[in-house]
């Protein structure tokens, strides 16, 4: 159950709560990756202190890797992986883009050779709520075909047009007790295929919408105009979920345009390559100007990386390979992201949304190596 509690004078800025089996979310929200049922490098108990509401898992990565046998016999997905709070899994309808190589798109469904053995497997509608059923997650994805940014307008419509039919399918499955399940909406950068997919699957009925076919490797422009295009089409009610998305000044643009939740690889990933997220931007924490420098790696952040250890030492832990300079970096940008969206609610909740959005992106500068596709875009074998 979503309840709108606020929204933005002047933008389309939403405060809202949603309720799950697990817990309550404030929305807006941020989401850790946690596709093969652990956020990379962070535990449970560090996930919790941070602020995390809800993470974020893979159907298609746990159903090869413990596979379902494993984790019903471990209690489900909350207690195989210790975290009694909400979770959200995607239906693998990504690795349908990820995984183009060595997939075939059938009526159906899709037809994988795994990315681990070459084993045949096939995933569709069905099998994917299935899982996510057996696995108890709160909130379950439908079955979508996510196509590249790239692709030829026969082929995006296709894809819209397997979409809807699938999400139907999807919305006649049996589903685990209190699981809501989200519809996704597709259709690249075309304003027609968003506006027809988006009419269609907020039809069928669901109890979220989330936009769909972002963060496949388009312009950051195409990608705020994707979600322009589809927001219009979805119910004010219920809440709006843009999938795979994004830098810190993306979610802030996101949540002004009537986005509610969001999840992204990168506060982890560009950790792991000694890059440290801040509300100016990115610092390259293994550079040598950072040899000797004893600041945080940002002040007056409350981290624990922050409160405990200078610039100097991590850059000499990343240098090194010691496992506790990039745990370090991935506790700095999961807890930058998430104050991110505690202070988004609060600047909403008060009324003073807009003026915080234009102070945060004015003084936040994009980094091209963060932006690059390489690292915005998903991939199969890695995170989600």
């Amino acid at each position: 159950m979503f309840e709108l509690l606020k929204t933005d004078p002047n933008s389309k800025g939403r405060l809202g709560r949603l309720s799950t089996p697990h817990g309550l979310i404030q929305t807006p929200v941020f989401m850790p990756v946690g596709t093969q049922g652990s956020v990379k490098a962070l535990d449970p108990r560090e996930l919790r202190e941070m602020g995390t509401e809800i993470i974020l898992g893979n159907t298609y990565h746990l159903s090869i890797r413990p596979g379902l046998d494993i984790i019903r016999a471990g209690g489900g997905l909350h207690q195989f992986i210790h975290w009694p709070h909400p979770i959200l899994t995607d239906s693998g309808g990504f690795q349908v883009f990820s995984l183009a190589k060595i997939r075939k798109v059938k009526p159906h469904g899709v037809e994988f050779r795994s990315h681990l053995d070459g084993s045949l497997l096939f995933l569709g509608p069905k099998e994917a709520m299935e899982t996510q059923r057996l696995l108890g997650s709160d909130i379950a994805m439908t079955f979508d075909e996510c196509p590249p940014h790239d692709c030829s307008p026969r082929e995006a419509r296709a894809a819209v047009e397997r979409t809807i039919r699938w999400a139907q399918e999807c919305r006649e499955q049996p589903r685990a007790p209190g699981q809501q399940v989200f519809g996704i909406v597709q259709g690249g950068s075309n304003p027609a295929l968003r506006a027809d997919c988006a009419r269609a699957i907020v039809a069928i009925g669901f109890d979220g919408y989330a936009i769909g076919g972002v963060s496949v490797g388009e312009p950051e422009h195409e990608m705020l105009k994707a979600v322009e295009f589809t927001e219009p089409y979805l119910p004010a009610h219920q809440p709006r979920y843009a999938m795979g998305l994004g830098t810190p000044a993306q979610i802030v643009e996101l949540v002004a345009r009537g986005v509610d939740m969001f999840d992204c690889v990168l506060p982890t990933r560009v950790a792991r390559n000694g890059t440290a997220f801040t509300a100016k931007g990115t610092i390259s924490i293994k550079a040598g100007y950072n040899k000797s420098d004893w600041r945080p790696i940002e002040e007056g952040c409350e981290c624990y990386a922050c409160r405990n250890f200078s610039r100097a030492y991590l850059r000499h832990l990343l240098n090194v390979n010691e496992i506790l300079g990039l745990r370090m970096l991935s506790v700095h940008n999961s807890h930058m992201y998430l104050k991110l969206l505690r202070d988004i609610r609060a600047h909403l909740a008060a009324g003073t949304f807009s003026a915080f959005r234009a102070e945060f992106v004015a003084g936040y500068t994009p980094s091209q190596k963060v932006l690059s596709a390489r690292l915005l875009s998903r991939t199969a074998g890695e995170e989600r």
